[in-house]
């Protein structure tokens, strides 16, 4: 039978070896002789708080006896959540996760403390102590995977917000593995879920999906809507408050539509559904956030309605666009780049010389690979791909210019970006414009191609593993 070792014992061991009293050491940890005697002779557990006082008494790393206190004092142990708590805090602020996981693999066959692990998580995720909270989300989920409850599905939804980042084919299988669990949060939390889940559909280019989630929003908005404003509920507002105006998920998802159809090419639909969120006539209330909130909306609209009839093939509005997009766009960036990638779009797909437009904002164009960074969901997922779009529609538009230089510098940027978010579409089509104007590539040019190409496969090898040759 294997013996595990002791804190206790390598105090002891300490303490003899320094040649130290039981008064002496504590003195040194700022540790009531007491309590020490009580440690060493095995009458007394200790707190975590002791154990980094001991541990730095010791003169070793912090955390350095952590493992060892969760095999003395958690597993095999009837769990104590006083003493679980303040220890799971203390390894997220040293990154110990290990020690968090085997935490949680201890004590989570049992569910009544499913709604301790929760509450802490709720907490550090509150830090941005993300990866740590992960870890317990993850246990709680596990151990409530066959109730049907509200937590399981607010687990689900944190695990789902917390693992979106760059690498879109991961986007998507967190989306799809999320998406069940919509219908079992509350009411009001499903409005963010599905705004959430849009968003990421929409970086990802699965505009049934995107259109799926902006009708289901718009629909229970609408009920939340109506039910708030309806005169016999005396409390005006619902007991749950959504991150932005409850009225503003019903004009998104006509945003979200309008999207869609432009997606699709069906720009007179497109134009409708801007034409319904600019018309918000509707909206009962009249404070100075609903005030801002339509204020944007009917900037979106006014934008995006050039947008669908250059695109319709108006292009003698182009110069009407540009100019509105010097006045309107210096208060928001991630505004400016959408814009201008619009403008460029719309140059490539009707050969419209743009040179002059994209030297008045040279400036704004250098500062795009620069993502801001930011909690939204709109931000995270949607100007990243926006970045990379970019990048190949400049590259195009240069390339088919005889404008060499230019067209591979942004082409090889929108390649890097289009491998770092892991968007096959975008890379491809990347690698594509490359081969059809590789004549006009200076050796240069060439050598940081093949070498990206090179670093491409190599990652994909070890991340899925390289085909085995077989006789």
């Amino acid at each position: 039978m294997k013996h595990t070792p002791t804190i206790r014992a390598e105090l002891d061991r300490y303490i003899q070896q320094e040649g130290l009293s039981i008064a002496q050491f504590g003195q040194l940890a700022g540790m009531n002789r007491g309590i020490v005697s009580a440690i060493v002779t095995g009458n007394k557990s200790m707190s975590v708080n002791q154990l980094d006082l001991i541990t730095e008494a010791m003169g070793l790393p912090e955390g350095h006896f952590y493992d060892l206190f969760i095999e003395n004092y958690i597993i095999d142990h009837p769990p104590n959540m006083r003493r679980i708590e303040p220890f799971l805090f203390r390894c997220a602020e040293l990154d110990k996760l290990d020690a968090i996981r085997r935490v949680v693999g201890a004590i989570m066959d049992n569910l009544l403390y499913s709604p301790k692990l929760f509450e802490i998580a709720e907490e550090l995720l509150s830090q941005g102590r993300h990866s740590a909270a992960l870890l317990l989300y993850e246990g709680v989920a596990e151990a409530e995977k066959y109730q049907h409850s509200e937590r399981l599905a607010v687990c689900q939804y944190r695990i789902f917000t917390i693992q979106i980042g760059d690498d879109q084919s991961r986007n998507l299988k967190a989306a799809i593995l999320f998406e069940p669990y919509v219908e079992r949060l509350d009411e009001i939390d499903q409005l963010d879920a599905l705004k959430d889940l849009a968003n990421v559909y929409r970086s990802l280019r699965k505009w049934d999906k995107v259109g799926e989630m902006a009708r289901q929003m718009r629909g229970k908005a609408e009920i939340q809507y109506s039910f708030v404003h309806n005169e016999k509920r005396k409390d005006g507002t619902p007991e749950k408050k959504t991150r932005g105006p409850l009225f503003g998920y019903i004009a998104y998802a006509d945003l979200l539509c309008a999207s869609v159809c432009e997606a699709r090419g069906d720009y007179p639909q497109a134009l409708q559904y801007t034409y319904a969120y600019a018309d918000l006539d509707w909206v009962k209330e009249d404070d100075d956030d609903t005030k801002h909130w339509i204020n944007l909306f009917s900037q979106w609209a006014e934008g995006n309605a050039y947008v669908y009839k250059l695109l319709s093939g108006e292009i003698n509005l182009l110069n009407e666009y540009v100019e509105y997009i010097a006045v309107t766009s210096a208060a928001n960036e991630n505004e400016k780049l959408s814009k201008l990638l619009n403008v460029i779009i719309a140059a490539n797909q009707f050969s419209i010389d743009v040179d002059d437009i994209l030297k008045r904002f040279e400036t704004i164009i250098a500062t795009f690979s620069q993502q801001p960074s930011s909690d939204d969901m709109y931000t995270q997922q949607v100007i990243p791909d926006y970045i990379a779009w970019f990048g190949y529609e400049l590259g195009y538009y240069y390339l088919h210019r005889g404008k060499y230089i230019d067209g591979f510098k942004y082409l090889m940027n929108a390649m890097v970006k289009s491998h770092i978010i892991n968007n096959e579409t975008y890379f491809i089509n990347c690698m594509g414009l490359f081969v059809r104007f590789q004549a006009h590539a200076v050796p240069e040019t060439k050598a940081e191609y093949f070498n990206l190409i090179e670093r491409v496969w190599e990652n994909n090898v070890q991340k899925n593993g390289a085909f085995s040759h077989r006789g």
